[in-house]
């Protein structure tokens, strides 16, 4: 071969790989690291957030940062201005890749290659060709160390701020295992990457690898993924099935059959290449012989090397004949070979003499022979005769310390790839989630049909857009998942999206479109303004009606689900086919009743000690206490629990319940929403259940589930009614649809935990909308002072939605009732009318700005409103100190007909919040009532009955009296009644009497209420549409 010169070796000085988005040679004309960080690179992503694991910086002077690669160890540092100046102080030597050989011809202790011949640089030690990687003191400008001179903390590392992430998993422990991947992680530490050996046990089963597998796949901070194998388990493990369940882009051990195939087929730039051939062509590459025309042979045809390293070559244009064990004329292939790869595992099966002239010999084998001179008895050879192939081969790579750290080093290099790729299509903070923008159809069709013409994602495919990984969700049919609250421990320390709450005016019985506006304007911001956003509703009440309400007849089931092409999607699943939440609150009234009525009789008809022995009994030979008993007996002086008294079993078992006194199967349920409403955690939840009053003992004090014992069967019973349940709308915006409690007598808003999940899951510059019942003075009122009091979730924008024909109501025009047709008034343009009607608007305005927060009005448009009506709504809601008033087309038009709104919201969003509660609980619950009264429904004062004070005393007595209060009245005016529209004034609020939901934490206080508008019958909207056929 041609005798190489100064200049090529110094060529060769920069390490095995260049820029690291193409691991290139690039020539370098001195040994210098000064010179390597000028070298000219092409730029690398400026900036990731760091929460997805890797993050990337510009290097001052370079315009991107390079990694260089020390193969004896796998340490690539990053060459970034910095990182170079500070090694450059502490003067970095260099390292020997391997020892000298003891077989024939000496190992070049500065690369991987045994010379055929050497020459000399002058100035410096002899060195061989072009295959020699020179390292060169920065310090000092002398020699590198020599053999064994320079520990590891002389190599550069990567700085902290560059970091990839990958998982390796092993199953068992065996110690061949053990070690390499110990190998990998610590090249992994060495260079900036951040690894996880996750063992399993040798008693897992192949379901529970699976598992294991998939949840690093869903990772977006893990970017590559490598099987251990074997898999050292006792029960039966699918090896192929096993490996092809990681991701192939994550796949960064190339071994997936899709890997595979696009190799096979010639798509190396879409693929993870195996890394023993990958690591073979890099080191063919650094040869200088050129692939393109030659003759190469491959020696084996397995998975991992042979039929891999056969393709690479084919694709490089090198013609190329795959050889094995059994081929015929072994001796005669290997001899026309201009390149030859083995990987055969066999102990020096290739002779010397076979090899060609000049070749390049790349050994993958690992065997092990006899050796007495050894320790061990034993030495490590290739598959090719190295002492005598080394006599005429050009290159050829020594084993042990030839193939095997290139090995290490491209798993290191695919993982950095891996994360290069995630960066190309993930953007910080926003969701990789596919919309559907509907296009309206003219004249509308139902809503039945809108739902039955669009065609919901998946909700396997839904979850994974928004962030949520499958452990995390529990698919409830095609459209439905519950989603386990480990989703929000796991976002718990991300930033929270913006807050928006939706309210409303007082309405008309049809509704006006609160639901339906929450809706639109979720998919505006999403699907129209491309921002990550969330809404969040109550779930629908079961057993309801077929009620008429809105625009037209739609489905309703306690509360709406939008319309038209604002709503969740499919609507007879979502209307009609409940997810069991109810049954399970039913499930647990019945539990609590019957348990009192039980404890009432046996406690009649048992002596103390029977008693005792049911509630605590004995197994083997000792008490079997409950937590919530321990609870019971310290919260009556008792510290022990075994052995009592006589009159400490007395007291214990004994709850002398007041029968008069006792909770109702309807209250106790309402309750138990309330608390799963009101609930952030599965321990809060258990807490609130164990408060719950039940009834009060002839003594007067309060008698509670924990009393009974039955807080813990509550709890485990309720579990699984505490995960919000995942839907998405019309245009594809997910939902979160959880628990609907009454917006009379409790808080009336879906649940805490499904608000706090989605603002985690949109980001810092997301939006999250939920709604509260009703109108602004009985909904939002509540809204902020019991559920924002107790998630500690303070909103950004408050959301009032009103309509002209609500307006004309509280004008003075006749009353609505639902399924009839609306009297002639509400069709006609009367402007006057309707800015009677605005003082009711006016009013709502000013009950949001109490809590300081700024205020929007979209004004939900009909089809019979008349462009001078709504510009007569917009001024009045501006005038009456709204941040801004639009009109909204939402149910007609989708996202698109709420894009007015969203920009609006978008700007309010920006504005410093100053929000604060309307009262604090410390004063009496009496000053809170009239605060509320007075302040939200412009009453002149509260007017307690006899049977409200005795109870507000009592609660006080028991230490209830500084809980928030919730005033149940009816929602079709300020007032109590039902009949006043408009803004009444100068009137009393009678409170009639008080009930506290202590687990829920509030006094419900009820009004008396002339109601004859909520008696009558809604005429039912199944005549004349065939829901079953629609749906179909």
């Amino acid at each position: 071969m041609e005798q190489p010169t100064s200049s090529t070796a110094q060529q060769l000085y920069f390490n095995l790989f260049g820029p690291v988005h193409a691991f290139l040679h690039k020539p370098c004309d001195c040994l210098s690291w000064s010179k390597l960080c000028s070298l000219d690179r092409a730029p690398l992503s400026a900036c990731l957030h760091t929460r997805t694991g890797i993050a990337w910086n510009a290097a001052a002077g370079s315009s991107d940062n390079t990694l260089v690669w020390e193969l004896h160890t796998a340490q690539f540092p990053v060459t970034a201005e910095e990182t170079l100046a500070e090694n450059s102080k502490e003067g970095v030597a260099g390292q020997a890749l391997f020892s000298r050989s003891t077989v024939a011809g000496d190992v070049c202790h500065h690369c991987l290659f045994a010379p055929a011949r050497s020459f000399e640089i002058p100035g410096q030690p002899a060195h061989h060709g072009n295959h020699c990687i020179w390292k060169q003191d920065c310090k000092t400008g002398e020699g590198a160390a020599e053999e064994g001179g320079s520990s590891d903390e002389s190599v550069p590392r990567i700085p902290a701020w560059l970091g990839c992430a990958a998982d390796g998993h092993l199953v068992g422990d065996r110690d061949d295992s053990n070690l390499y991947i110990s190998m990998k992680l610590k090249a992994a530490a060495e260079i900036g990457i951040n690894a996880n050996h996750i063992r399993l046990p040798e008693t897992a089963t192949e379901d529970e690898v699976l598992q294991r597998i998939v949840a690093v796949n869903e990772n977006p901070a893990v970017h590559g993924l490598i099987v251990q194998l074997p898999l050292d388990s006792i029960n039966p493990m699918n090896t192929e099935k096993v490996t092809n369940a990681v991701a192939p882009e994550k796949d960064v051990d190339g071994l997936t059959s899709i890997n595979a195939g696009k190799l096979s087929r010639g798509d190396l730039g879409d693929c993870f290449i195996p890394c023993t051939p990958n690591g073979c062509m890099e080191l063919i590459s650094q040869t200088g012989v050129s692939v393109m025309g030659k003759n190469a042979v491959v020696i084996g045809r397995s998975k991992i090397v042979g039929a891999p390293m056969h393709d690479l070559l084919l694709w490089n244009h090198a013609t190329v004949t795959t050889c094995h064990s059994k081929t015929l004329d072994l001796a005669e292939q290997v001899g026309r070979a201009d390149i030859l790869v083995v990987g055969a595992g066999r102990a020096e099966m290739v002779k010397g003499e076979w090899v060609k002239e000049g070749a390049v010999v790349i050994d993958c084998g690992i065997n092990h022979i006899p050796d007495s001179s050894k320790a061990s008895g034993k030495r490590v050879v290739g598959d090719v005769h190295y002492p005598s192939a080394i006599e005429r081969a050009g290159y050829i790579t020594p084993v042990p310390g030839g193939v095997g750290p290139m090995t290490v080093a491209m798993l290191m290099k695919n993982t950095v790839e891996s994360a290069k790729r995630f960066l190309q299509k993930y953007t910080p903070g926003k969701w990789n989630i596919e919309y559907t923008k509907k296009n309206p159809l003219e004249p509308q069709p139902s809503d039945a049909e809108i739902s039955c013409s669009c065609q919901s994602k998946p909700i396997g495919q839904l979850a994974r857009e928004v962030g949520l990984f499958s452990e995390e969700v529990e698919p409830y049919g095609r459209s439905r998942a519950k989603i386990r609250l480990d989703a929000l421990k796991r976002m718990e320390k991300q930033p929270d999206g913006k807050y928006v709450v939706v309210t409303g005016i007082t309405s008309t019985p049809l509704g006006e479109g609160k639901c339906t506006t929450t809706l639109g304007l979720a998919q505006a911001l999403g699907a129209h303004l491309n921002i990550n956003t969330f809404a969040c509703v109550q779930e629908p009440s079961p057993g309801s009606f077929f009620g008429a309400r809105g625009h037209g007849f739609i489905l309703i089931t306690g509360i709406a689900v939008g319309g038209g092409y604002s709503q969740i999607i499919p609507l007879e699943e979502v209307s009609l086919q409940p997810l069991g939440q109810h049954e399970l609150i039913s499930a647990a009234s019945r539990v609590v009743m019957d348990t009192i009525k039980a404890h009432a009789y046996y406690e009649s008809k048992l002596s103390e000690k029977a008693l005792f022995d049911l509630l605590v009994p004995l197994k083997k030979g000792q008490r079997s206490v409950s937590p919530a008993q321990l609870n019971r007996l310290k919260k009556l002086g008792i510290e022990k629990s075994d052995p009592l008294t006589r009159t400490e079993i007395r007291r214990f078992v004994q709850l002398d319940i007041d029968p008069d006194t006792a909770t109702d199967s309807g209250s106790l349920e309402n309750e138990i929403m309330a608390i799963l409403s009101l609930s952030s955690s599965e321990e809060e939840m258990q807490q609130r259940l164990a408060k719950i009053v039940v009834a009060t003992n002839k003594s007067g004090d309060p008698v509670t589930t924990e009393d009974l014992d039955v807080s813990g069967p509550l709890a485990m019973l309720l579990k699984d009614a505490l995960k919000p349940v995942l839907m998405q709308t019309v245009e594809g915006t997910p939902v979160f649809l959880h628990t609907s409690p009454l917006a009379d007598i409790a808080q009336g808003s879906p649940s805490i935990l499904a608000d706090k999940l989605a603002l985690k899951m949109v980001g810092s510059g997301g939006f999250v909308v939920t709604e509260s019942g009703h109108g602004a003075d009985i909904g939002l009122e509540k809204f902020f002072n019991i559920k924002c009091r107790y998630s500690g979730l303070r909103p950004d924008v408050v959301v009032i939605v009103a309509t002209v024909r609500s307006l004309k109501m509280h004008g003075g025009a006749p009353p609505v009732q639902a399924g009839l047709p609306l009297p002639k008034e509400y069709s006609q343009e009367n402007l006057k009318q309707l800015e009677r009607g605005c003082c009711h608007l006016k009013r709502q305005v000013e009950n949001a700005q109490a809590f300081g927060l700024p205020v929007i009005v979209a004004v939900n448009k009909f089809s019979g409103d008349t462009e001078a009506e709504l510009e007569l709504v917009c001024g009045q809601a501006r005038q009456a100190g709204a941040f801004d008033a639009v009109q909204c087309t939402n149910w007609s038009e989708g996202g698109a007909g709420a894009l007015a709104l969203a920009e609006a919201v978008q700007r309010a969003a920006k504005l410093p919040g100053q929000f604060s509660f309307l009262y604090d609980t410390q004063i009496p619950a009496a000053d809170k009532l009239r605060t509320v009264a007075q302040k939200m429904y412009g009453a002149k004062d509260i007017e307690l009955s006899p049977k409200s004070k005795e109870k507000l005393a009592l609660y006080t007595k028991q230490g209830f009296g500084n809980l928030p209060v919730c005033i149940a009245k009816t929602h079709l005016s300020l007032s109590n009644d039902p009949m006043l529209k408009g803004v009444p004034t100068n009137f009393m609020l009678p409170i009639t009497d008080i009930k506290a939901n202590v687990g829920a934490g509030f006094l419900c206080c009820l009004t008396e209420s002339t109601n004859t508008e909520m008696d009558d019958p809604m005429w039912p909207c199944f005549h004349g549409n065939n829901l079953y056929s629609d749906s179909k």
